[in-house]
């Protein structure tokens, strides 16, 4: 493994942060807000890491899949190390611990919060919650290639370890381009709900906040009732579509670009996703409507959970935990399918479950016509075995992760369903659960070795499980690898 070349990465990546932070600083300025000054002290020390690690590049540059799984995983982590010391330092989260936990939610996309009242924190660090939102979406990696040069031979492997799916593919030559081609759409996307949401009568700060949170798919409000805190039909409204959008597959936002519409419609994957979220809004809308005055809000609420819950996005605006056991268990299937490949939301992803009952579909036929031969294909094309073993591969580690982090966050001694959501809703970087992790709950209640657990659960599921667990391979830090 190239190490010399993975720790400079890992330098230049510091020194993004460092600069990243002093925007969340001059925004507590703004309000002057004492906190502000320990943004400029970590700023600082990312700045010494950089200095040390990421000033001078290696005479070999050359690195492989290996380094990129390990550059990325250890990006993830280092950020969110850092990325909690302006809430420690001054005092906003007393406990390292409940810190780290708050920006590895953040950077993550995964919005569950330790927070039991949001709205007393000031507004520099409120902004800093929202921005890991917006950074993570995409990617803390994809986000340093779009702004610095990094290693323009070898960075397709680094987007390839960290842009969640089965499959990571370049939109145009260059991977740096492409990192820049995301981040313009993502941009635009971003910045057209800003706009959307300044008509609805939100101030600038709340626009911008709601927007970095919707964006990245990941929930964290400036409010405790969260987006429910509006009580607007058209902010809602206008939030479920951004969310919805921002679920989507990335790559067919190019070729509408492109002006490739039969492309964009033929996608399968685009139209399963569709087609959960109405029969999943019209089943929740049937069971819940005696609970509401009218079918209106209750097609209103629905709507609103059934977007935030698939994206994996995790802003309410109504209590699920009180709708009945039928509404519940849809949100919970919902959590674990996810949004599409190449989004920013987390989940499985729907591609992955096409794949998964394609295959079964497959098997199937070989059982009844042993001599025919079958292949998969999804959008017309086959599925290579490779992409397919790594999916069956990805729900077995999957499976195993939750069993033994449910086994592990047990010893809280808490109800099976606090236990078993409040695992299921950190892995797939949902935010919040059922029970006491509910939706109008947080993680508050959890011991400090179940926050840390909860943490690497996050971490698990927004990188897609194996780029994490090769950190903890002894055969990758051998010098023959």
């Amino acid at each position: 493994m190239n190490v010399k070349m993975t720790r400079y990465i890992i330098g230049k990546m510091m020194g993004v942060e460092g600069i990243l932070l002093l925007i969340p600083m001059a925004v507590g300025m703004l309000h002057g807000e004492a906190s502000a000054s320990y943004f400029l002290v970590t700023s600082g020390l990312l700045i010494v890491c950089f200095m040390i690690f990421g000033r001078k590049r290696p005479e070999n540059t050359v690195i492989y899949a290996k380094e990129g799984l390990v550059i990325v995983a250890s990006a993830w982590i280092f950020w969110s190390i850092f990325g909690a010391l302006p809430f420690f330092l001054s005092g906003t989260i007393p406990n390292y611990i409940d810190a780290f936990f708050e920006t590895v939610s953040g950077f993550t996309t995964t919005g569950s919060t330790i927070l039991t009242d949001i709205e007393i924190l000031p507004r520099g660090m409120l902004f800093w919650r929202s921005l890991t939102h917006w950074i993570g979406g995409m990617g803390v990696l994809v986000f340093v290639l779009v702004i610095t040069s990094l290693d323009e031979r070898n960075c397709m492997h680094l987007m390839r370890a960290e842009v969640p799916g089965p499959e990571a593919d370049k939109l145009v030559p260059k991977a740096r381009n492409t990192a820049q081609l995301l981040y313009g759409m993502y941009f635009v996307l971003t910045a057209a709900e800003v706009i959307l949401l300044l008509f609805g009568g939100l101030n600038l700060f709340d626009s911008v906040t709601h927007a970095f949170s919707t964006a990245g798919t990941g929930g964290f409000s400036s409010y405790n009732a969260s987006v429910g805190h509006f009580n607007s039909a058209y902010v809602e409204g206008v939030i479920t579509v951004f969310m919805i959008l921002f679920g989507i597959n990335f790559n067919l936002y190019f070729f509408l670009i492109l002006r490739d519409f039969k492309s964009v419609w033929k996608n399968e994957e685009l139209r399963t996703y569709l087609g959960i979220i109405a029969a999943a809004v019209a089943i929740i809308v049937i069971n819940i409507t005696p609970m509401y005055e009218s079918i209106e809000k209750a097609f209103r609420y629905a709507s609103f959970q059934v977007a935030s819950v698939i994206t994996t996005t995790g802003f309410i605006t109504a209590d699920f935990n009180l709708w009945p056991e039928l509404s519940k268990c849809v949100l919970l299937m919902l959590m674990v399918v996810g949004a599409s490949a190449g989004s920013t939301g987390g989940g499985i992803k729907v591609s992955r479950f096409l794949i998964l009952l394609k295959s079964i579909k497959r098997e199937i036929k070989q059982m009844l016509h042993p001599k025919s031969v079958t292949i998969v294909k999804v959008n017309g094309k086959k599925v290579k075995e490779e992409t397919m073993r790594a999916v069956y591969v990805y729900f077995i580690a999957y499976i195993l992760i939750m069993i033994v982090s449910v086994l592990l966050v047990s010893i809280n001694n808490f109800d099976f369903e606090t236990t078993f959501t409040s695992v299921l809703t950190t892995m797939n970087n949902v935010g919040p659960g059922l029970g006491l992790v509910g939706a109008v709950e947080n993680f508050a209640k959890f011991t400090g070795f179940s926050k840390i657990i909860l943490c690497l659960d996050m971490l698990v599921g927004r990188l897609e499980i194996f780029p994490f667990l090769m950190l903890f391979s002894p055969a990758l830090w051998r010098k023959k690898f």
